[in-house]
C-alpha cells in the first residue's frame, strides 16, 4: 500500500464512526480534520471533496457489516435454516456493538440518501440489494434441498426480514429499549421455524 493509499485508509477508518453517528451530510470538514489529525489540504489532497469522503466511508462501514453478515451464510452453517438462524443470532449478539457505533450504517445512510445526495442513495440501494440477495439465495437453496417450503417467495421473505430488523433497530435506538429489536427478531425466528421450515416445529 502506497503512502497516499495509507493516508486515504487512515481518513476513512478514523471517520467511520463519526459519519455514522453524526450523519453523512452533517459531518463537516472541520470534524474530519479533528478526527484524523490531518489538515484540510491533506484531506483534499486525497479526496476530491467531502462528499467523496462520505461515499468512501459509507462503503467501508457497509462493507464491515456485509462481511460480518456473510459469515452467517457461510459453510460453517450446513443447512439453509441454520444460515437464517445465524443471521438472526448476529443481531441478538451484536446489537450493543451496532448501537454504540451509531446504529446500522445502511439505515443511517438511507435516511439521508434522498435527492440531495443521489450518489449516497445509489450506494445504499446497492447495499440493500446485496443484503436481500444473500437472504433470498439461502432460501432458494433451501427450497432446492427440500428444507424450505417451495410455496414461499424468497425475495418477499428476504425484504420482510430486512424491514423487521431495520424497524426494530430504529425503534430500539430511538426509545432506548432493546425489546423492540428483540420482538422483530422473535418474529423472524417464528417465520423461519413455522413458515419456511418444511417440517414446522
Amino acid at each position: 500500500m502506497s503512502k497516499a493509499e495509507k493516508t486515504k485508509q487512515h481518513i476513512i477508518e478514523k471517520t467511520a464512526t463519526l459519519f455514522n453517528t453524526k450523519g453523512y451530510i452533517s459531518t463537516s470538514l472541520s470534524d474530519i480534520t479533528q478526527a484524523t489529525g490531518l489538515t484540510k489540504g491533506s484531506i483534499y489532497g486525497n479526496f476530491e471533496n467531502k462528499d467523496e469522503v462520505a461515499i468512501e466511508v459509507y462503503k467501508y462501514n457497509a462493507g464491515l457489516l456485509g462481511k460480518t453478515l456473510s459469515r452467517s451464510f457461510g459453510d460453517e452453517f450446513p443447512t439453509s435454516l441454520d444460515k437464517l438462524h445465524a443471521f438472526v443470532d448476529f443481531y441478538r449478539k451484536n446489537w450493543k456493538f451496532v448501537f454504540s457505533n451509531g446504529g446500522c450504517p445502511i439505515m443511517n445512510a438511507a435516511t439521508e440518501a434522498d435527492d440531495s445526495f443521489p450518489a449516497l442513495k445509489n450506494q445504499v440501494k446497492k447495499s440493500f440489494e446485496q443484503w436481500m440477495s444473500k437472504i433470498s439465495t439461502a432460501i432458494l437453496e433451501g427450497q432446492k434441498k427440500g428444507e424450505i417450503n417451495t410455496k414461499v417467495n424468497a425475495e418477499q421473505f428476504a425484504s420482510l426480514f430486512i424491514m423487521l430488523i431495520e424497524g426494530g433497530i430504529l425503534l430500539s435506538k430511538t426509545m432506548g429499549d432493546q425489546s423492540f429489536l428483540n420482538h422483530a427478531l422473535d418474529k423472524i425466528t417464528y417465520m423461519i421455524d413455522h413458515e419456511l421450515n418444511i417440517l414446522p416445529s
